[in-house]
């Protein structure tokens, strides 16, 4: 093959394929959409060794070309579509080395689409370590492909890979699997000839499904309806009978080629940890450990980085003043964009550290016990435990968590799932609790292990799902479905995880983490600047000469405090003020001020938003001295009372209400793109600033 190829990645789930493709892409990828679909288009680019350039597509893991869920269709109609863009020149099938039979059927429908192919074995130490020994040139020799044997886990044979790719033709050399042509040969010729292709499996699989399929146009579906109806096409049986044939083909296929000296002691391990971490009281006892040891260490853990970023910023900050001219764009820079900057950067390592702990957790094969373990739990509140991987997922951030959602085939689990999922506490809270935690709860260790903070950060992550399950409840019997659902999953051998693989994920979601939030931040930032600096002429008129008279009598008592008075009384009299006091008599039941009313506003573009708003209108309200962003809140007195405005009903009158609130216009625009409808997206936006408007009340009435 000349010039530049285009290589798909198909799999089953748990076959390490996504490992593999972070290997051979690196840091070199993007996210994208596959055209015309809201599916996440995972692509990425390797040098292979003859010099050429690899386009690299990871698509969605799948048992077989017959889909179950949306994100499963998309592998299809990738490789049954000549036109599609993202359609490969060549297929590198990646196949668990443990489970070979399985994962061949697979391989045998792809195989048989016509297209170039390779089979990626991997997990081959793994096979050996459990007594599974596969001769892979006879395996080559009877699939007619080039068969690689890997380890993604420990970056062995990728290399050999990378050569097996540049290698293979553009002429397909695999050879033929099941005689499938016998089971409807009329029908099958039928729509090879309307389809204008030679490729038999190709033609069988359109006359399945077609109907989901966009790469035909209305009167192309009617030509195959009519095709089916005429040649008496019944597709669950064929289906069925289709299967049949590839594991009587592969069991001939594998004959001599695999032999298995463990199969007694193969799993062992595996179904003695699972009889601990999935029983039904101490599974759920050592989530939960699980779950208080990850927040605690969140706290803990990140003190230290989060103490030099915070000074790094105030240093900045400080030099930027004493070696900048004055002026509005001095001001703009150091207190508008760096002070709100400054807010979303000192997150990094709590970020890092929750990503680090998911994608352990995911390594290791524990999150699918716990999927498995919460199934029983979630049919009752009206979800399966296919709901569980995006109520977890949410912890991190509930858009990718929402889409995740078309893996649950009941329509009515689905949509329950995506309704309830953005009240599972995401990263973009996590800097709104842990600065409001520091403030109002002190840093202390109970029993000389359990940080107080983190404790109190896990009851907010607990809350939080404790009412998305209470919610899915209500749903379940407002929602109405006649289908039922089933679970079904298949449980990964535990492995260690995959460090290089977790530290990536920590870098991956950290820079995401602050580009995706510092635009918005930034452009937040500036914004409110600009209404926090500017106002009514009139008014800073009256400001100024109020001041100046003060200043002319030289009163002592006052000239002490005089810019640090007026400053503050600019602020409130500016168009960021003015809004802020518009809204105040809503939310003042809640024991929020006019400037808390401000960051509500702004966030209602990104949670996270709430912490560069705080650093804003308080770098704006400064008498000269600069500080953190914390010692600044702590410091804030109510100018009627002199009492701190962050007491401690209002910093949990105020987590509760982002612990609930809708306030992220992504969910709100994935939402709609999920659901094809503005129903849903409106009822989630009304009936969760809703929950956050009571339970916030409540909270503050009764601890005040």
């Amino acid at each position: 093959m000349a010039g530049n190829i285009k290589i798909a990645l198909v799999g089953n789930p748990n076959t390490g394929k996504s490992t593999l493709f972070n290997l051979l892409t690196g840091l070199n990828q993007k996210i994208g959409n596959f055209p015309g679909i809201t599916v996440d288009k995972k692509l990425g680019y390797c040098k292979l060794p003859g010099g050429r350039q690899a386009e690299i597509t990871d698509l969605p893991g799948t048992y077989s070309l017959y889909p179950k869920s949306k994100d499963e269709r998309i592998v299809l109609q990738v490789l049954a579509d000549s036109n599609n863009p993202s359609r490969p020149d060549i297929v590198v099938v990646v196949a668990d080395a443990t489970n070979l039979r399985r994962n061949l059927l697979l391989y045998t429908q792809v195989a048989d689409l016509g297209i170039p192919t390779i089979l990626a074995l991997n997990m081959t130490d793994m096979a050996k370590k459990e007594g599974i020994d596969i001769n892979i040139h006879k395996l080559s020799e009877r699939l007619g492909v080039q068969v690689v044997p890997i380890s993604a886990r420990s970056n062995t044979g990728i290399n050999l890979l990378k050569q097996a790719i540049d290698n293979t033709t553009s002429i397909a050399t695999q050879a033929e699997g099941a005689d499938l042509h016998l089971m409807a040969p009329e029908a099958i010729e039928a729509a090879r000839e309307l389809l204008k292709t030679n490729n038999n499996y190709l033609a069988l699989q359109m006359l399945h499904q077609h109907e989901p399929l966009n790469i035909f146009s209305s009167g192309e579906h009617a030509a195959l309806e009519q095709i089916k109806k005429t040649h008496h096409f019944e597709s669950s049986k064929l289906q069925a009978a289709e299967t049949i044939a590839r594991y009587r083909y592969l069991g001939t296929v594998l004959s001599g080629v695999i032999e298995d000296t463990g199969a007694v002691r193969k799993f062992v391990i595996s179904d003695k940890l699972d009889a601990v971490l999935t029983n039904r009281f101490w599974g759920f006892l050592i989530f939960i450990a699980i779950l208080f040891f990850v927040f605690n260490s969140i706290f803990s853990w990140s003190t230290y980085p989060m103490d030099m970023i915070e000074y790094a910023f105030v240093w900045l900050t400080e030099y930027g003043h004493q070696h900048l001219p004055d002026g509005l764009l001095t001001n703009l820079l150091l207190d508008g964009v760096l002070a709100g900057l400054g807010g979303v950067v000192i997150f990094i390592p709590q970020i890092a550290i929750l990503f680090a702990f998911i994608s352990i957790l995911e390594d290791t094969g524990y999150m699918a016990r716990v999927t498995f373990m919460m199934d029983k739990v979630m049919r009752k509140f009206g979800m399966s435990g296919k709901s569980v991987v995006p109520m977890i997922g949410s912890l991190a951030c509930a858009v990718p968590s929402i889409m995740s959602a078309r893996n649950i085939e009941s329509w009515k689990d689905r949509i329950i799932t995506i309704m309830v999922a953005p009240l599972v506490s995401c990263s973009a809270r996590l800097p709104v609790y842990t600065l409001l935690i520091s403030l109002v709860v002190p840093q202390k260790m109970l029993w000389g292990f359990i940080n107080l903070q983190g404790l109190t950060l896990m009851g907010m992550y607990v809350i939080s799902i404790l009412a998305a399950v209470f919610v899915a409840f209500i749903m379940k019997f407002i929602i109405k479905a006649k289908e039922k659902s089933y679970f079904i999953m298949e449980l990964p051998v535990y492995r260690m995880p995959r460090w290089t693989n977790v530290l990536y994920t920590m870098y991956e979601k950290s820079k995401t983490f602050v580009f995706e939030a510092g635009k918005v931040i930034i452009a937040i930032s500036i914004v409110l600047w600009v209404l926090a600096t500017y106002g009514p002429s009139e008014r800073f008129e009256a400001i100024d000469k109020k001041y100046a008279a003060i200043e002319a009598k030289k009163d002592s008592s006052q000239v002490s405090t005089l810019e640090r008075d007026k400053a503050a009384e600019r602020l409130e009299n500016s168009y960021a003020g003015i809004l802020g006091h518009v809204i105040e008599p809503a939310i003042r039941p809640l024991g929020f001020d006019w400037k808390i009313g401000i960051a509500l506003i702004t966030s209602f573009a990104a949670r996270e938003a709430f912490v560069g708003t705080m650093a804003t209108i308080y770098s704006v309200d400064n008498d000269g001295e600069v500080a953190t962003i914390r010692n600044k809140m702590k410091g804030a007195r109510n100018p009627d009372t002199g009492l701190p405005v962050f007491t401690f009903a209002t910093a949990f009158s105020l987590m509760l209400f982002y612990a609930f609130a809708m306030q992220c216009m992504s969910t709100v625009a994935v939402v709609f793109r999920e659901t094809k409808s503005w129903k849903w997206p409106v009822i989630q936006l009304v009936y969760m600033t809703g929950m956050a408007y009571v339970a916030s009340l409540i909270a503050y009435q009764l601890l005040k």
